[in-house]
């Protein structure tokens, strides 16, 4: 039996070359700052998104936690769409490492607008938490892979700027949002204070992600990701899988978004789904007339695995291990469904 794992693209396995490179890796202890490959890695992706520095950390959910740490201060507020991953899915940990407040809106598939986000501004009151951060997603998870176009983010960091507010991106999968809009990361650097890059989702990597920001707020990073445990000691290893997915894996994302598209039109042919969101990148969220746990046990007795995000929505994961061949067969078990 064919297996394909469409619960999320962060169940790939290093590549051949990926590999090698991690074998090869020059190594040290990056708590002293001595690891060359980590330093490489933290440099390079810096430069790629137009900032000053970087840190790398095991985890996103780590580098969006350290960033809010950084941009805010106890009884401050940050707002966020209501879908965030920042807000649902990192254990409360706004509250629980920030000590702040979240101001929640209602955006159109996870994405807001600066329209959406001034009338929620606090004014100086004792009575309000200070509102000092916006987080924004791209792509959206829960949106289904929707993505930001800078053209978007430009008035929001214009309303953060004039209102003295940070802005922060939770880049899960920025670079599935960059192959589909043809912005160039470089231009986030003009709009954020602080981008969070994923190397473990689309790009391939085993582990990791890094937070970019300026030297002062990386700098104070530093002593944030030690006290939170992400001090890792010969993380180069680590490193040289982002450094090659950096190199290597961008490019290829069209493959997963070109496979999400056949899935999503095949999907939308089937009578037991009720509705498919418009897929603009890997990720496919549909909704099923059956209880979504019956359909999942169905897909498992075909070698598929997926994932369900409410009694009857299920998502899709399209990444670099799911080939052309196994989403002909997925195409052939919908069929049969």
């Amino acid at each position: 039996m064919m297996n394909v794992d469409l619960r999320s693209d962060t169940v790939t396995k290093p590549t051949p070359g990926m590999l090698e490179a991690m074998f090869t890796a020059k190594i040290g202890d990056d708590v002293f700052g001595e690891d060359e490959t980590v330093n490489e890695l933290e440099d390079k992706a810096a430069k790629l998104f137009g900032m000053e520095a970087g840190i790398f950390c095991p985890s996103g959910t780590m580098t969006n936690q350290i960033a809010i740490k950084c941009f805010t201060q106890p009884l401050d507020e940050l707002i966020a769409d209501q879908t965030a991953h920042v807000y649902r899915y990192e254990g409360g940990g706004i509250a629980f490492n920030s000590a702040v407040s979240t101001r929640l809106l209602n955006g159109y598939r996870g994405i807001i607008t600066a329209e959406m986000i001034e009338p929620e501004i606090n004014a100086e009151n004792i009575h309000y938490p200070h509102t000092i951060l916006v987080v924004l997603e791209n792509t959206v998870n829960k949106g289904g892979g929707s993505c930001y176009t800078l053209e978007q983010i430009k008035p929001i960091a214009e309303l953060c700027k004039d209102k003295g507010l940070k802005l922060h991106l939770d880049g899960a999968r920025i670079f599935n949002a960059l192959t589909q809009t043809g912005d160039k990361a470089v231009d986030y650097g003009k709009y954020f204070n602080g981008v969070s890059v994923c190397l473990s989702k689309g790009l391939g990597a085993p582990v990791g992600s890094v937070f970019l920001a300026d030297k002062e707020t990386i700098k104070y990073a530093r002593r944030i990701r030690k006290v939170l445990g992400g001090g890792m000691r010969q993380a180069g290893f680590l490193a040289a899988a982002g450094i090659y997915a950096l190199d290597h894996h961008v490019e290829r994302l069209k493959i997963d978004h070109a496979h999400a598209q056949i899935l999503a039109a095949e999907l939308a042919k089937c009578d037991w789904v009720s509705a498919v969101l418009p897929v603009e990148t890997n990720l496919i969220l549909f909704d099923t007339i059956a209880p979504a746990s019956a359909v999942l046990e169905k897909l498992a007795e075909h070698g598929i695995k997926a994932m369900s995000t409410d009694k009857h929505r299920i998502r899709f994961v399209l990444h670099l291990d799911v080939h052309a061949d196994q989403v002909e067969h997925v195409v052939k078990v919908l069929k049969t469904i």
